[in-house]
């Protein structure tokens, strides 16, 4: 009977005996992970040394084991506004105003009459003179407008006028009677980075002086829909309504952007924003100072459109870079000079073209007065015409 009492005695002690060898080796091997030395942490890029350097132009230091973005930011929020804008906008009576069947059959149907009504548009701005100059977007300014308020950081509310607007790139100017403004420095959004740490300032849903970073995600964005002018640098900096119009900061607290579209499903922030560059901005800015509007190239009224691997095929084109002439006007310079519907511009001053968006910049960046060359394909063969530059101006009066 002992016998049989102690073999089983004898497995218990082995199994607890083994329980313990194997805790103890589960404990040991986590304290040992504990105390190994923590991982070295990734050299920073040549941008990130530069940036976090003691005494840097930059101004961003690492804490954390992340950007610190405290200076930078503590700057540039001073120079940077809230702009409402009083509107009137005139709406028709007739009760079937908004439906477009009765609108295809009766047209815009006036006997009902129509009313004046108030709308208020509220967006952002970026200070960018201490003598009162203030740049934000068209769409936030609007049309008719009766009032402009620009509230600063320091709680003033300023009654301000309308310098210019520009809708086809949508930058507006504004101005408001008030001297020594702090200023947020123009940057060069030419020499901007993918991967680059940008910050986005504004006044989202009205909450003033906000503070967003991201990085750059991509630049010379086009055919968004936006504007008719497009050439955006994009950011997962997070804009929402109301950002309209704010700045876009690089790491040295200088504006390379003027904040001013989304891409939303939902109608709010989803990683995808959009702004005008500065180098863009500035020349606009500088026009509307000089002139209170916009001096641009044109060629006259003409019609382009980005060629699908259809069109190619129709056209007879190898493939879908250039852009598609589909309608023009005989009284345009392209006319005038050789230029047909159904061509297919492929060269601007021996630069190839590649989609509508590029095409249109170059004949805006175009000094007026100043000859181009334009090549096209047509029919399988290669052509070249020269184009007079004329001012956007005297263009419109033309057509």
């Amino acid at each position: 009977m002992i016998r049989r009492l102690t073999l089983p005695l004898v497995f218990i002690v082995a199994g607890f005996s083994a329980g313990l060898v194997v805790t103890g080796r589960m404990r040991t091997a986590t304290d040992s992970r504990a105390a190994e030395p923590p991982p070295a942490t990734p050299e920073p890029a040549a941008g990130q040394r530069a940036a976090s350097s003691p005494g840097s132009a930059a101004g961003v230091g690492f804490s954390g084991g992340g950007p610190d973005f405290t200076r930078v930011a503590g700057q540039a929020v001073k120079g940077v506004a809230n702009i409402s804008s009083l509107q009137v906008v005139r709406t028709r009576n007739s009760p079937f105003a908004n439906d477009p069947f009765f609108r295809y059959f009766f047209g815009d149907d006036e006997q009902f009459g129509s009313r004046d009504r108030r709308s208020l548009s509220l967006g952002s701005g970026v200070i960018i003179s201490a003598d009162g100059y203030v740049i934000t977007n068209s769409h936030v300014v609007g049309e008719n407008v009766r009032e402009i308020t620009i509230a600063l950081p320091d709680k003033r509310e300023i009654k301000g006028k309308v310098v210019g607007t520009d809708p086809t790139t949508d930058i507006a100017l504004l101005k408001i009677p008030v001297a020594g403004l702090p200023v947020v420095p123009w940057g060069d959004s030419t020499q901007l980075k993918v991967g680059e740490w940008v910050l986005a300032i504004g006044s989202p849903f009205q909450l003033s002086q906000t503070v967003t970073a991201g990085i750059v995600s991509a630049t010379g964005r086009a055919n968004m829909g936006f504007a008719d002018y497009e050439d955006f640098i994009q950011t997962d900096a997070a804009i929402n309504p109301g950002n309209s119009g704010g700045a876009l900061i690089n790491s040295r607290g200088e504006l390379i952007g003027i904040n001013t579209g989304i891409y939303s499903e939902s109608g709010g922030y989803q990683g995808i924003g959009f702004a005008v560059p500065s180098r863009l901005a500035q020349r606009i800015v500088a026009d509307l100072m000089k002139y209170g509007e916009v001096q641009r190239g044109s060629i006259g009224y003409i019609g382009i459109e980005r060629l699908s691997p259809q069109l190619a095929e129709e056209f007879g084109v190898e493939s879908t870079n250039g852009a598609l002439v589909s309608r023009m006007s005989r009284a345009s310079e392209a006319y005038d000079a050789g230029v047909r519907p159904g061509d297919v511009i492929v060269g601007f001053n021996g630069q190839a073209i590649v989609d509508p968006s590029q095409f249109l910049r170059l004949v805006s960046d175009a000094k007026p007065g100043t000859t181009i060359v334009i090549k096209v394909l047509r029919g399988g063969r290669t052509l070249e015409f020269k184009l007079p530059i004329l001012s956007s101006a005297s263009s419109r009066a033309r057509r």
